[in-house]
């Protein structure tokens, strides 16, 4: 009997040990939520509460992952509740029929109204910050059992930008506040927004490599960050500090020869995540500016890296959504990311769109096929996620692979690879997983909210 038992212990303990790891990076986790709970990774070696660093990761108590945003192992603030009002979910909930086409007139005038808001627009923003990391973690979520999330806060709920002395000139951007010394002009124009840009670009590049390091600590096989900084937000920035120092604004051809100069640093400098993850799949949203991230650059998503999959947004299986980025070349596939229903803080439920929710949507079938076949790596993952896709005509020239992630094929592929070489299971799962079929059709969407890219929430005020 007692060898029974100590049999038992042993095949859960190899049983949880198998479990696909997928570390969330985002605005923060609410692991007391009913349907979170039992998903929460747990450090094996961090003693709760005790403020002590057992691992030596240099995060003390790090149970459930770390808060990167305040530099403490609180993955969310509850004290934020209050930002959930009536008129944030009406929006969400009016957004999503401007998606679908069945628009009023009287909702169309009442979220024009509302956008004119400042308050409105903070309450928000606020709300997107606070319930974003949750939604996200609930779509990761659902495609396993087994599969544990890890926290990473990387966006704050509130980003407070110090007062501005002298000649210091703050940059705020979703997850860093950047301060540049605008004294030393000399009449070196390029050189100073130059210098400045590159302190920006080196200040979120450094977190990144922070996030990276840890989530490899944790032994994440897929990462998902649903965040980022895109074309037209850098292009803001740009304005706004050209102008503090110049007292005018940069002529077009000036504003795109630094904004080309940012993102070509920028994308090289975001290589410090993936590479210090190298066994981790990065799985990003793509960008909610409906732009071509081949032309228009965003980061982190648009690094090249072997372990990096970028994902367009889609309205079920019908159509690119409007407010999707997508590209050819850094743009491998796209997933349902619209008026997706998941978990928001303390029990509740909420439905978001945005590139932001079409990419966990990924990320969670990467877990789960990883949760199929322990065995595989991420090069396997990504490449049974790639093949296993449903090619749309509509997606042609929009994304790598031409198609809309099929979850059931790609969990199937990873079953048949435990008997079977790779490129026959993922053969096979064709042959076993039809693709879905529906009524393709373009969406006729009337209306449309602004975008802020720079900010990675709320959802189409918009997020990723």
């Amino acid at each position: 009997m007692k060898s029974q038992i100590l049999g038992l212990s042993l095949l859960l303990t190899i049983n949880v040990a198998s479990a696909a790891n997928i570390a969330i990076v985002d605005s923060g986790n609410d692991f007391e939520h009913k349907d979170l709970k039992a998903k929460a990774w747990t450090n094996p070696v961090e003693i709760p509460g005790n403020d002590r660093d057992e691992d030596k990761n240099g995060y003390p108590d790090d149970i459930h992952g770390w808060n990167f945003a305040d530099s403490n192992n609180m993955l969310i603030d509850y004290s934020y509740s209050w930002s959930e009002t009536a008129d944030v979910r009406k929006f969400f909930e009016v957004q999503l029929k401007s998606f679908l086409g069945t628009l009023s007139q009287e909702e169309r005038e009442w979220a024009n109204a509302k956008i004119k808001e400042e308050k409105f627009i903070h309450d928000i923003s606020v709300f997107g910050n606070w319930a974003h990391g949750t939604h996200v973690t609930g779509i990761a979520a659902k495609f396993s059992g087994d599969a544990k999330m890890i926290g990473a806060k990387l966006i704050p709920t509130e980003v407070k930008v110090p007062g501005q002395k002298s000649n210091l000139l703050s940059i705020r951007t979703a997850n860093t506040v950047t301060t540049i010394d605008t004294s030393d002009k000399g009449g070196i124009k390029d050189a100073l927004i130059m210098k400045a840009l590159a302190a920006l670009s080196k200040q979120q590049s450094a977190v990144y490599g922070d996030i990276g390091r840890y989530i490899n600590g944790a032994h994440a096989d897929v990462m998902n960050g649903s965040f980022g900084t895109g074309y037209t937000a850098i292009q803001g920035v740009i304005t706004q500090l050209y102008t503090s120092i110049f007292k005018k604004a940069p002529t077009a051809e000036e504003l795109k020869k630094y904004t080309d100069a940012f993102f070509v640093a920028a994308v090289k400098d975001t290589e410090a995540f993936t590479k210090a993850a190298p066994n981790t799949l990065f799985v990003f949203a793509a960008g909610n500016d409906g732009s071509n991230n081949d032309l228009f650059p965003t980061t982190p998503t648009n690094v090249v890296a072997e372990n990096k999959i970028s994902v367009a947004a889609t309205l079920g299986d019908q159509a690119l959504a409007n407010f999707s980025n997508y590209g050819l070349k850094n743009v491998e596939v796209a997933a349902p990311g619209v008026g997706i229903l998941s978990t928001s803080p303390q029990d509740r439920y909420i439905a978001i769109s945005g590139t932001s929710q079409a990419s966990p949507y990924v990320a969670g079938i990467a877990g789960a096929v990883k949760d199929a076949n322990p065995k595989l790596d991420f090069r396997a993952i990504k490449k049974i996620i790639l093949e296993t896709v449903d090619v749309k005509e509509w997606l042609k020239g929009k994304v790598m692979t031409s198609g809309l992630v099929n979850a059931d094929r790609a969990i199937r592929a990873g079953v048949l690879s435990k008997t079977m070489d790779l490129a026959s299971a993922i053969a096979q799962s064709k042959v076993d997983v039809l693709p879905k079929t529906s009524n393709e059709k373009e969406m006729d969407v009337k209306f449309q909210v602004p975008r802020n890219w720079i900010q990675p929430l709320p959802s189409s005020i918009v997020l990723k």
